[in-house]
């Protein structure tokens, strides 16, 4: 038997926003622990192209479910489809560019809320209150170092709704450590996702601004889902009202 507390295997995970991005790479990487895999996303295409890749050579039997968790109908969904999990990466997310203060409109306010903060918090509500929640489960929810650490001028609504986000997680560790449940979050620098393509900066802006993180690149999708994976694992069991920075040395160089 090969030791691994790494594992994911006999696990069942829910993965939201898992059509691109860190979602979409969480999912596989999650399949590929052992996971069984329950993705959703409201691309229909997009979400069966991350179902085609997932990782079955340990017989799961993964589920696809399409839904747009951003509104309550969309969540109620997504719940009534879904088993008792033992694991949930929770990633939708959102952006509307590079928008300063005195431009930003009440709509957009609204809608990156709804979506970065409200639809992780209610999701939550929902998994706990319809005893979805294996015991000992651990649910991660993608933050950003634009909600706590990096301000820059333009991102403040994007900014603000991650800041909410990480405090939520950890009143939720507070209540639900009763019953054993983890919760924590992932805080990634910039990463190398169809997202950072909605700000107006050129190739030379971002390479001006790769320069700033002490590694000298943005992140990749694969080097948060791996962070996620091993707080979604039995190897980080006493780990729970966390937020494990994932910036390539960015916060360190500021």
């Amino acid at each position: 038997m090969n030791y691994n507390p790494y594992s994911l295997e006999n696990k069942i995970i829910l993965v939201t926003g898992a059509s691109s991005g860190i979602g979409k790479t969480t999912a596989i990487e999650c399949s590929k622990l052992g996971a069984t895999v329950v993705i959703t996303a409201r691309n229909e295409k997009r979400l069966k192209s991350t179902f085609d890749e997932l990782d079955k050579s340990f017989g799961q039997k993964h589920q696809m479910i399409i839904a747009d968790i951003s509104n309550t109908e969309g969540l109620e969904y997504l719940v009534s489809g879904l088993p008792t999990i033992d694991g949930l990466s929770s990633n939708a997310g959102m952006a509307v560019g590079n928008k300063p203060i005195k431009f930003i409109k009440e709509e957009d306010v609204q809608a990156i809320m709804q979506t970065n903060t409200y639809s992780h918090a209610l999701l939550l509500k929902l998994l706990f209150k319809k005893k979805l929640l294996n015991k000992n489960a651990s649910c991660v929810f993608t933050a950003s170092i634009g909600g706590t650490i990096s301000w820059g001028p333009g991102n403040t609504i994007y900014g603000m709704s991650k800041a909410a986000l990480e405090s939520f997680v950890k009143y939720a560790a507070v209540e639900f450590a009763p019953r054993g449940i983890r919760c924590n979050s992932v805080c990634p620098g910039m990463i190398e996702t169809p997202l950072i393509n909605l700000d107006a900066l050129t190739d030379e802006d971002k390479a001006i601004d790769a320069d700033k993180y002490l590694l000298k690149r943005y992140g990749q999708p694969i080097e948060v889902a791996r962070t996620t994976a091993f707080l979604l694992s039995d190897a980080s069991s006493f780990i729970t009202g966390t937020s494990i920075v994932v910036d390539g040395g960015y916060s360190v160089n500021h």
